[in-house]
């Protein structure tokens, strides 16, 4: 986890402080379970709850005695005992290590991914907003980073947005995946402990049960959990990447905010630098980085090993923690992200109206003509127009068109109003409202 990129709120869920107060409130819920049951006495368990659900544990101390025994669990449970006294012999009874420490992870992912959910929220209401104002807004569509044929602003952010809208289901089916509680004991068959002990837990922390555990939960369900972030984190570089493109200085229909005051290069003044989604980008590649440890860790030995547990340490608070400050600063770029209608109309007529192309191939074809013999006469004027701009920058209003008028091959097809009736830019863009209404209703 890196602090420069990370939410007090979710870095609160992976604190050692929260994880010890939930390992204890497993422990303890246990406990009154085994007390219904007759195991240990309801005085024993009042006990525990009365001191442990009190009491500020010592990190420090924990840690301390962790060096000696050499196991966090055991440690936890020394120092419970050091305040509960003599009814701490009733603590853990039954339960195994990963009985604690995988269903604190199942709460921990559960709770991070309610605040995932809410950062996604906040996306997509970014994206919805922005999307209705440049929902007629019409830019130049870019294949393979070439002109291509117009589109809206607004269908573009629409895209995005139906994209963020499937992300957020697959987290919320994640999140239920995860969110499984394991009280089964020593290989996880219930020898020592009631499976009713279980159910009682879970209920309490609001997770469902593990049909099954061998000991450990099993990792195909975190694997799924950490691939449905990478996936967010991949819509989340795909909007940043294409913000970036709209920013550059040759195109610039779109940029990031530049507040007053902002410096965007140490060495030179006059730079505006595409700096958030830049980091964003980054910032995805940290997420993705944990999907990969995550499938590996599906292949334990046996009922059980731990080879999971260190990877675990680390992409459960760090996968989480960036990509929540990601969508927060996502939702905040697309906010405020400052748009060019006109830089947009600009760029779009610099190719002066090949986006046409292909309207005037098929209208040849309707016309009569091959689509072979179609293709090469719209091409042959096309190309001449790529001349243009590429040796003036700016082939011209109009140039196209022109071109077609004055071609004889095209005239003895098309008539001008015919020709002229081609160059429509309100054609390309005449079912806005059908996709619209597809996304957002």
């Amino acid at each position: 986890m890196i602090e420069r990129y990370a939410r007090p709120e979710m870095t609160a869920i992976w604190s050692a402080a929260t994880k010890y107060r939930i390992w204890f409130e497993i422990e303890a819920h246990g406990c009154d379970a085994l007390a219904e049951l007759g195991v240990i006495p309801k005085e024993a368990a009042k006990n525990i709850w009365d001191k442990g659900g009190s009491a500020e544990f010592d990190v420090a101390r924990i840690d301390e005695i962790e060096r000696e025994v050499k196991h966090d669990v055991i440690a936890f449970l020394t120092h419970l005992a050091e305040f509960i006294g003599e009814d701490s012999r009733f603590v853990h009874q039954g339960f195994t290590s990963s009985d604690i420490l995988d269903t604190t992870l199942s709460v921990q992912m559960a709770r991070a991914t309610d605040l995932l959910l809410v950062g996604m929220d906040r996306v997509l209401a970014a994206l919805k907003k922005r999307a209705q104002e440049h929902k007629h807004s019409i830019t130049i569509g870019r294949s393979h980073a070439i002109h291509a044929e117009p589109t809206t602003m607004g269908i573009k952010l629409a895209r995005f947005y139906a994209e963020f809208a499937r992300g957020r289901e697959r987290l919320v089916v994640a999140r239920k995946e995860i969110a499984v509680c394991a009280i089964s004991g020593a290989i996880g068959t219930f020898a020592n402990i009631d499976p009713s002990v279980e159910a009682h837990v879970a209920a309490k922390m609001d997770l469902a049960i593990e049909p099954v555990s061998s000991q450990v939960i099993p990792r195909d369900r975190h694997a799924a959990y950490f691939a449905a972030l990478g996936v967010v984190a991949s819509s989340i570089e795909n909007i940043a990447v294409e913000i970036r493109h709209l920013q550059r200085t040759e195109v610039l229909e779109a940029e990031e905010f530049f507040s007053k005051g902002q410096k965007g290069s140490s060495a030179m003044p006059h730079k505006r630098n595409p700096v958030l989604t830049e980091n964003l980008t980054g910032l995805a590649r940290l997420v993705r980085m944990a999907v990969m440890p995550a499938m590996e860790n599906v292949a334990l030995w046996h009922e059980r090993d731990i080879s999971h547990s260190s990877v675990e340490r680390g992409i459960g608070p760090d996968s989480t923690v960036h990509l929540d400050f990601a969508l927060h600063r996502l939702a905040g770029v697309i906010e405020n992200l400052v748009i060019y209608p006109d830089k947009m109309s600009d760029n779009m007529n610099r190719l002066g109206g090949l986006h046409n192309s292909q309207r005037f191939l098929l209208a040849l074809t309707q016309a009569g003509e091959s689509r072979e013999d179609a293709y090469r006469l719209v091409q042959r004027n096309a190309m001449q127009v790529w001349e243009l701009f590429r040796t003036q920058g700016n082939a011209g209003e109009g140039a196209f068109l022109n071109l077609l008028l004055a071609d004889d091959d095209v005239r003895a097809c098309l008539s001008e109003e015919q020709i002229r009736g081609v160059f429509d830019d309100a054609y390309h863009v005449k079912h806005v409202d059908t996709i619209f209404d597809r996304v957002f209703t």
